[in-house]
């Protein structure tokens, strides 16, 4: 070991070293001993995280709040092996030291083992540099971009985007399971893969959840997927019998040479008393995470992959209600750098650690959707990923409570019931088009209600809604007033679309009437977003439009002048919109003589009195030779509901 002085004739004077590191423009620190303790850290090591660094404390005492962000785990895998590791902008969360607020930064982090020449402890040296503004810039640009989906059919070659059509888009609504999937697929330079996954609703109220993995890549697997997909999903949905279901997809296999050696897990779970059946067939066993964040592995059922000659063996387990039974494929297993033990133990922590919501806390996010999200991020973000990589889950809880309202029937109802209804489908899970449909459908009954049951007077409107075992919702509107007849509709004008767009919009009307009033049911089938994850930032990408401030008020915004004048609606046009925007449309169009273009891209409601007022305007501004152009671009509201009433409009991007 060489003495203090000669180390200065080597490296300079010690004093001068230390004044040298504390100024180094990147922060970077030392720990010691398996304890990590800190022994050195610079001037931008402290500014970066916002507290002193006291010597020979421990990381987990001066950082607590990484407890399950994978931090301490990384450390002590560095400093058992003494091989260095890096992580590319790696998502924390740590607490800010003055407001005891949670702030998300990005670091590029370099671990590298050193042993000391002064004591046998060994040593690590920590590199950190925060690229978070890089990487909120890059996701401000993700965030205006166009839906995830949408942006990956562009970027993907035609194997992926045939295979992501082939995936479910939606997953069931049911009252006492929460159920989620996120799906990531292969690296782009790399042919598709074979990964699928599904959720069954059965007629008793059970749930099949399926995840599957057809060997190889490209067009022939993903064809294959889709044969084995189509065969489970019709034997399991009559009533759930696994081994028959699995029978037939080895006779599949038998026939398909692509399909044999696929392995597939099926598990029915009975929401009402948290019994499993299950079958592992070749494939990873599920797992289940509980509420407190212990995880475990169900013990595989034995059976072979398909056309292995081995029949299919049925395990049984229970859902304890709060907590998450997980299915997954062995891509999230399969990751570079990592042996079969070590991403095992990494799945089952990571697993527990989303449930209990102490990875990356998200307490609006229910524990199904923590766990498929950020059990995908935190290890894929770590090592990358060479195959897809699916997870399936479904959390077991407690009966949703119905919806039930009952107030007076004036024009300020509709606006209430719009708004109760959204924000309870919404809370059930509902996916965003299911929300809009059965919110306009209702919204269209109880302003049949207003204007038609009390010929304009106040009267006694009830709204009541339940989730049913199926996952269908059903809403009742009733009344006492008189039910009326349609008057015959005025050449021209879109007169009686109320209960026309209701039933369209919701699936199936039905409308009871007799002496004490009117009753309208509506039933609906809904369903939630499984979600298809963005290769290059890993989490899904929001739909634009998100953040508006006011979802119950009508703008009206002229746009910058360009021949024709331009101007757009965003938020509901209902029956107490509908006046205000005909107004404008009038005044603009100069009592139909000029020509207009109307942007309905950020309409969140379109009623039938909106689409009266649009039609009426239309019709005057052609009898007057101009032109109205009603543009609601493909996936929007308007665009849905013009295409349900066949009122011309155009689809592109916005003008």
């Amino acid at each position: 070991m060489e003495k203090p002085d000669e180390c200065d004739r080597v490296v300079g004077d010690a004093a001068f070293v230390r004044g040298v590191f504390d100024e180094l423009p990147i922060a970077v620190a030392v720990t010691q001993g398996p304890e990590h303790r800190l022994v050195a850290a610079n001037t931008a090591y402290r500014a970066l995280t916002g507290r002193p660094a006291p010597a020979g404390t421990p990381i987990r005492e001066l950082f607590p709040e990484l407890a399950g962000q994978q931090v301490y785990e990384l450390l002590d895998r560095v400093y058992a092996s003494e091989l260095p590791e890096a992580i590319r902008e790696w998502r924390m969360h740590l607490v800010d030291q003055e407001t005891g607020a949670a702030i998300e930064v990005s670091l590029n982090c370099h671990f590298l083992p050193h042993r000391s020449m002064t004591t046998t402890d060994r040593s690590m040296i920590v590199i950190v540099t925060d690229v978070s503004d890089r990487v909120r810039e890059r996701h401000a640009a993700q965030q205006r971009a166009e839906l995830a989906e949408q942006r990956y059919a562009r970027a993907a070659d035609v194997i992926a985007s045939l295979q992501r059509a082939l995936l479910p888009t939606g997953l069931p609504v049911l009252p006492r399971a929460r159920i989620a999937a996120s799906y990531l697929p292969a690296e782009v330079d790399t042919a598709a893969g074979g990964d699928w996954f599904d959720a069954i609703v059965l007629p008793d109220g059970r749930v099949a959840l399926v995840v599957g993995d057809v060997v190889g890549h490209g067009v022939a697997a993903s064809a294959t997927m889709s044969q084995l997909r189509a065969v489970l999903h019709d034997r399991l949905e009559p009533d759930g019998d696994i081994v028959a279901a699995l029978a037939a997809a080895d006779r599949v296999a038998d026939r398909v040479p692509g399909a044999r050696a696929a392995t597939v897990c099926v598990a029915v779970l009975d929401p009402a008393d948290g019994s499993i059946r299950y079958c592992t067939a070749g494939h990873p066993p599920p797992l289940i995470a509980s509420p407190g964040g212990a995880a475990r592995y169900l013990p595989p059922s034995g059976s072979g992959p398909l056309a292995s000659g081995r029949p299919p063996a049925v395990a049984a387990a229970h859902l304890d209600e709060g907590s998450v039974l997980v299915l997954y494929s062995d891509g999230i297993m399969e990751r570079p750098g990592r042996h079969h033990e070590q991403a095992s133990a990494e799945l089952l922590q990571v697993a527990g650690d989303a449930a209990a919501d102490r990875a990356l806390p998200d307490p609006e996010a229910t524990a199904a959707r923590r766990v498929c999200d950020q059990t995908v991020e935190l290890l894929v973000r770590a090592t990358g990923h060479i195959d897809d990589v699916t997870v399936l889950a479904a959390q077991r809880t407690g009966p949703p409570a119905p919806v039930h309202l009952e107030t007076v029937a004036t024009p300020d109802a509709v606006r209430v019931l719009h708004r109760t209804v959204a924000g309870w489908l919404a809370g059930l899970g509902a996916a965003g088009g299911d929300v809009v449909a059965v919110q306009h459908a209702v919204g269209e009954l109880v302003t049949n209600v207003v204007y038609h049951a009390y010929a304009g007077a106040p009267g006694p409107l009830a709204v009541a809604g339940t989730l049913r075992p199926d996952g269908t919702v059903r809403i009742e509107v009733s009344d006492r007033g008189r039910w009326r007849e349609r008057a015959p509709a005025i050449s021209g004008q879109y007169r009686g679309l109320g209960l026309v767009m209701a039933e369209a919009m919701a699936g199936h009307l039905r409308i009871e009437r007799g002496p004490g009033g009117t009753t309208a049911i509506v039933t609906h089938r809904l369903a939630g977003p499984a979600r298809l994850l963005d290769p290059d930032g890993i989490t899904p990408v929001p739909p634009p439009g998100t953040d508006r401030a006011d979802p119950e008020l009508l703008l009206i915004l002229e746009q910058p002048a360009g021949p024709p004048p331009a101007i757009r609606l965003d938020g509901p046009i209902t029956a107490l919109t509908s006046g205000m925007m005909a107004r404008e449309l009038q005044r603009l169009t100069g009592g139909g003589t000029r020509d207009l273009t109307v942007d309905l891209t950020g309409v969140t409601v379109l009623a039938s009195a909106g689409v009266a007022a649009l039609q009426q305007a239309v019709a005057v501004c052609r009898e007057h030779g101009s032109h109205l152009r009603l543009h609601a671009p493909s996936g929007t509201v308007a665009q849905h509901v013009l295409s349900l009433v066949a009122i011309a409009h155009e689809t592109g991007k916005s003008p």
